[in-house]
């Protein structure tokens, strides 16, 4: 099962990665107007492809889900301060594919990206 559950997140990563380099420009601009630290914004795309990636081929699948866990955990607390102050900018998650407005729906796609990280561990 936590095989399984490392290609599947492990996917989530390479499509958020992949997308977020398929948008160009855009891409930068929607992270920032989320509230994205600028000296992340052109690295994250590649951080997400590299652990995406090693998820999909079981390499080093402990710390690889450890670090994304982390990784999505922080994007959720972005997502609930940015939701927690009253600002619905476009969510940036996965680049051009998801310009919709930040929401509830987001936190709920995080948690359950978390729980299948948590899957991957036990």
């Amino acid at each position: 099962m936590n095989a399984f559950a490392a290609v599947v997140l492990g996917l989530a990563f390479v499509v958020a990665g992949a997308s977020k380099i398929a948008s160009g420009p855009q891409w930068p601009v929607q992270a920032r107007g989320l509230g994205a630290p600028q000296a992340v914004v052109p690295v994250l795309p590649w951080v997400e492809l590299g652990l995406g990636a090693a998820l999909v081929v079981q390499l080093a699948r402990p710390f690889v889900a450890l670090v994304a866990l982390a990784l999505l955990m922080a994007f959720t607390a972005l997502i609930a301060f940015r939701l927690a102050r009253g600002e619905h900018p476009p969510c940036a998650c996965f680049g051009a594919w998801s310009a919709k407005p930040l929401g509830s729906g987001h936190l709920v796609r995080n948690a359950t990206l978390i729980v299948i990280g948590v899957l991957v561990l036990v």
